[in-house]
């Protein structure tokens, strides 16, 4: 299975950030996981939110922001990778004069209904 990402539509999730699906099991059939990548526009915040199931990775490829991870907040550029434990709160500011973009892996696949806004 191979996807385009020019093949892809955005949208937005609940926590308020932009999201291309990369590779989903609703959309390919994958079963274990999915990956995504997010967008936050200089300054942009996604909203406090955790996902009660799904373990994440977000890894930047582009920009700089600050996430908060429960009680830490943490510095994020170009090739770092942060876990997001399962029910853990969490959010990212994207921070800088460029776009933040983040790839997002989940296991089990994202879900809307998983996320709980706080």
């Amino acid at each position: 299975m191979k996807t385009s990402y020019r093949d892809i539509p955005a949208y937005l999730t609940k926590d308020g950030s932009e999201i291309r699906e990369l590779m989903h099991p609703a959309i390919q059939g994958n079963r274990q996981q999915s990956l995504a990548e997010a967008i936050l526009q200089p300054g942009q915040q996604t909203q406090l939110h955790r996902h009660l199931r799904s373990e994440e990775l977000y890894h930047v490829t582009r920009g700089a922001g600050v996430m908060t991870l429960a009680d830490e907040t943490l510095a994020i550029e170009v090739g770092d990778t942060v876990l997001i434990p399962p029910a853990t709160p969490h959010c990212v500011t994207a921070i800088g004069e460029e776009p933040l973009h983040l790839l997002c892996c989940c296991s089990p696949a994202y879900r809307h209904d998983d996320t709980e806004l706080l």
